[in-house]
């Protein structure tokens, strides 16, 4: 007699995993006008911690440049422990890769625009993510990568 585990997700902790703020320019940056370029990056790992438990980290770095010189590199990452236990396993990817990132994302937002307040620069506000394309375009590379290269 199989014995069916009943599906449980619950959010166990949400917390700062790391936390980084460079100014390699400053003050002189200060006295330039403000005309940055800004670049963001995201990444997200998934750690299993075992009996159900999993970590998910999602880290996003933040770089602004003026000319060729870096105003600041901001970076954080936010993780969390989730409990997944009965959830087949067609399920958990898009749990892990869109879900979960998308329940990080506002504290790694409000982390890194409290940083850069803190260091005299604007505020700056990350724009909303589609994880869910993000996850869907992973996913296609996959495939993509996985495919016998064809002559």
């Amino acid at each position: 007699m199989t014995e069916e585990v009943q599906r449980q997700f619950s959010i166990q902790r949400i917390y700062t995993k790391d936390i980084s703020f460079e100014t390699p320019n400053s003050p002189e940056i200060f006295m330039k006008e403000w005309k940055p370029e800004i670049n963001v990056n995201l990444n997200n790992t998934v750690k299993d911690l075992g009996e159900g438990n999993i970590e998910v980290s999602l880290t996003v770095t933040i770089t602004a440049k003026i000319e060729d010189k870096t105003a600041y590199l901001a970076e954080a990452t936010q993780a969390g422990i989730f409990l997944a236990r009965g959830i087949p396993e067609e399920e958990m990817g898009p749990m892990l890769g869109v879900y979960c990132p998308n329940v990080l994302f506002p504290y790694v937002r409000e982390v890194l625009s409290d940083l850069i307040t803190r260091g005299s620069f604007p505020q700056f506000l990350l724009a909303p993510v589609n994880f869910e394309a993000l996850y869907a375009q992973q996913i296609q590379q996959q495939k993509q990568e996985a495919a016998p290269a064809e002559h």
